[in-house]
């Protein structure tokens, strides 16, 4: 058995998409006000965007045009479905253009037992297959070829029972992480308070300084191709989605200029020992560049004005400022910290060698908080390893469970760690 799902329950059928699901493309032309707009997340589904503290991307300003959803459909991003952009509604509302939706065509179908494989990674290797573009980041996966994916139809008091079944364990499961992630929460607050003391107690000795003394700011651009400001290769190169999902230094870790599919980049060159300033949403993230590297519109570089300036002291001392510095972010569509007010922030300075004893200090102490938060993190990743496992095993008929009693239960969701929420209406209305 070569397809996606394996060997299935002999009783079980396979059909297509299309014979399961139709079309929905009714269109919205009532005020943003008065309709429920709803995101599609890769981590964690479709959600009411109200319900999500936004931290990247645009905001939606008109609803015309938008695509209706109602409860029970299946939202799709014919873009990042194959990332997994795919979820069952629960709410009903209106979602980007960009999108494409799904209703049952009978009562044969459980979408929320379609939901849980239509989430699978195995799926999304199928919509990636049955897709087409030139490269990644322009890949395509259109209704035509979508649909004619060939999945798993259990009868439906089956697809009923796993779908109870999974609601439980998975509740279970979630719980678990969501505790985890708790303790990942309490030792990043003692991280932040230790730093916050060391770099704010002030003291003999210590100056009031404006950035702009310290560091030439450096604006970031998008990279274009055919431009030869700089050498064709592998220019790194960050945006501020990047910088809140890099925990340490920036590294080899990050994207190419060439994995981008450009081949040049005309954007200021930041060099090594820099800071890296998120400044768009979300505002305040902030990294050394470990290497040369570029950054695109939403960061700023803060490259030292003196050989001498102890870029690992400034770090900690802006990461201690994140909240000032997000308090001082404009804009209607996204919010953006200026040049000029990046520039007047005061910070308070000691000595360089007094410099130096802090960051030796917070070295030491933020290596064993960091160490702890790997070691959890570590245990979430074996958790959701397991949660995906058990819901393909079971949604494909490998583990039977039919018979399985399902006590009464609170159904608890996994809570999302901000930086994991991929809002991916936004690529999808730039489509």
């Amino acid at each position: 058995m070569n397809e996606w799902y394996g060997e299935l329950p002999g009783h079980w059928e396979v059909q297509r998409i299309k014979v399961l699901f139709s079309l929905r493309d009714e269109r919205n032309f009532e005020p943003l006000s008065d309709v429920c707009l709803l995101s599609l997340y890769t981590a964690i589904g479709v959600k009411p965007n109200k319900e999500i503290e936004r931290k990247t991307g645009n905001r939606a300003v008109t609803a015309d045009n938008y695509k209706k959803v109602y409860v029970n459909d299946i939202v799709v991003n014919i873009i990042l479905c194959w990332q997994g952009a795919v979820g069952v509604s629960k709410w009903d509302g209106v979602t980007s253009p960009a999108y494409d939706v799904y209703k049952a065509k009978s009562d044969t179908v459980n979408v929320d037992y379609f939901n849980y494989l239509f989430r699978l990674p195995h799926f999304s290797g199928e919509c990636y297959k049955a897709g087409r573009g030139i490269m990644a980041m322009r890949w395509r996966t259109y209704s035509d070829q979508f649909t004619a994916i060939t999945v798993p139809l259990p009868p439906r008091s089956e697809q009923d029972q796993i779908v109870r079944y999974l609601d439980w364990k998975i509740s279970q499961i979630n719980r678990l992480i969501n505790a985890k992630r708790r303790q990942i929460g309490l030792l990043q607050e003692k991280k932040r308070a230790v730093v916050n003391e060391a770099v704010t107690r002030g003291g003999e000795g210590w100056q009031e300084r404006k950035i702009k003394h310290i560091f030439s700011i450096k604006n970031g651009a998008t990279p274009e191709s055919g431009k030869s400001e700089y050498w064709d290769g592998d220019i790194k190169w960050i945006t501020p989605v990047d910088l809140s999902k890099v925990k340490t230094y920036v590294d080899s870790s990050l994207r190419t200029i060439t994995e981008l599919g450009y081949s040049s980049c005309a954007t200021t060159l930041l060099p090594a020992n820099s800071l890296v300033l998120a400044t768009r949403a979300p505002i305040g993230n902030v990294r050394i560049c470990g290497d040369s590297l570029c950054t695109n519109q939403g960061c700023k570089g803060l490259v030292p004005l003196d050989r001498d300036v102890n870029a690992k002291f400034y770090y900690y001392l802006l990461s201690a400022k994140e909240t000032q510095l997000q308090a001082l972010g404009d804009g209607t569509t996204f919010s953006e910290l200026s040049t000029i007010k990046l520039a007047n922030v005061h910070m308070l300075c000691p000595s360089h060698d007094e410099q130096q004893a802090i960051v030796t200090h917070l070295d030491g102490q933020c290596e064993r908080i960091d160490k702890l938060i790997s070691k959890v993190n570590a245990e979430i990743t074996l958790l959701h390893e397991y949660r995906t496992r058990l819901i393909s095993d079971v949604v494909t008929g490998k583990v039977d469970v039919h018979g399985a009693v399902v006590p009464e239960h609170e159904a608890v969701e996994e809570a999302a760690d901000a930086e994991e929420i991929t809002d991916t209406e936004i690529e999808g209305d730039e489509n």
